[in-house]
């Protein structure tokens, strides 16, 4: 009896153990067929955006919006004044006289909150010649001084000091008398015979082209942040879609395999088993 025994108690234990193990294949297999039977989880339909995705997409709005306000600052300040400006080419100029007119002009300026006052300026004239047509012309700062004052070459800012106005427009006067001829850049209008000669342009091609071109930078690079935040959240959606689908598709397959496996271990153990106990039982 000794030895019929441990056979017994190791058919026993071995028979737990093989239970044990069949139901524990059994309810993985119940468990993947249950995961495979529905859709996708709907956790995979559509992932959560990170903190990276969303401040580059609060970067992408920002600067095309802020692209938008460049656009309407600066199409009311420069691009509405140069498509409204008079076009003009350049020419050489050469200075004939300057004169302060004897007569000063009127001007307003303002003293604090509520304080309004008037003074006079100094009407500073600079007479040249065209090089190209010799026309005699009155030569302006620029297209602002030509509208604000078409007799003067330029208005300084008003205040009462006079003497420090009258030293202004004599520097100036200077400057030009110290040309002795000498020919200068100056820019005037082949559309019309106006008299009228600026000296530097204050709206030019390439004031045009920055007015332009940043703006159309900063709306096409917020464009381009959106756009690519947009793919990479698609792409990501698209791979995390296929995995779950190739995770489902393996998890279906490999459990039947390895429980078919171990069906055939099983029985094979337990007919060598089942000898072992036929040959240690007394006849």
């Amino acid at each position: 009896m000794q030895p019929f025994s441990v056979p017994v108690q190791i058919t026993l234990q071995g028979g737990r153990r093989r239970q044990g193990r069949t139901a524990f294949t059994a309810s993985g297999k119940n468990r993947n067929i249950d995961h495979h039977d529905g859709d996708l989880p709907d956790v995979h339909k559509k992932l959560p955006p990170s903190a990276g995705e969303d401040r580059a997409m609060l970067l992408g709005f920002a600067m095309m919006g802020f692209s938008v306000l460049m656009f309407f600052l600066l199409g009311i300040t420069i691009l509405k004044p140069f498509l409204l400006s008079t076009q003009r080419e350049e020419s050489n100029c050469t200075v004939i006289r300057t004169h302060i007119m004897d007569d000063w002009m009127d001007c307003a300026f303002i003293c604090g909150v509520d304080c309004r006052g008037e003074g006079k300026y100094p009407c500073l004239q600079v007479f040249v010649n065209l090089t190209h047509s010799g026309q005699k012309a009155l030569l302006h700062y620029n297209e602002e001084a030509v509208q604000i004052n078409s007799k003067c070459f330029y208005t300084p800012k008003c205040h009462r000091d006079r003497n420090d106005l009258l030293t202004s427009a004599l520097d100036i006067k200077e400057f030009f008398d110290h040309k002795n001829g000498t020919p200068f850049t100056c820019f005037y209008s082949p559309d019309n015979q106006s008299e009228d000669v600026i000296l530097i342009k204050k709206y030019d091609q390439m004031v045009l082209f920055h007015c332009l071109f940043w703006p159309t930078l900063t709306l096409l690079g917020g464009a381009l942040i959106v756009g690519m935040v947009r793919l990479t959240q698609y792409l990501s959606l698209l791979c995390e879609k296929y995995s779950a689908a190739h995770r489902d598709e393996v998890g279906g397959k490999v459990p039947y395999v390895e429980q078919h496996q171990f069906k055939l271990w099983s029985v094979g153990r337990s007919k060598a088993r089942s000898r072992e106990i036929l040959r240690w039982w007394p006849d």
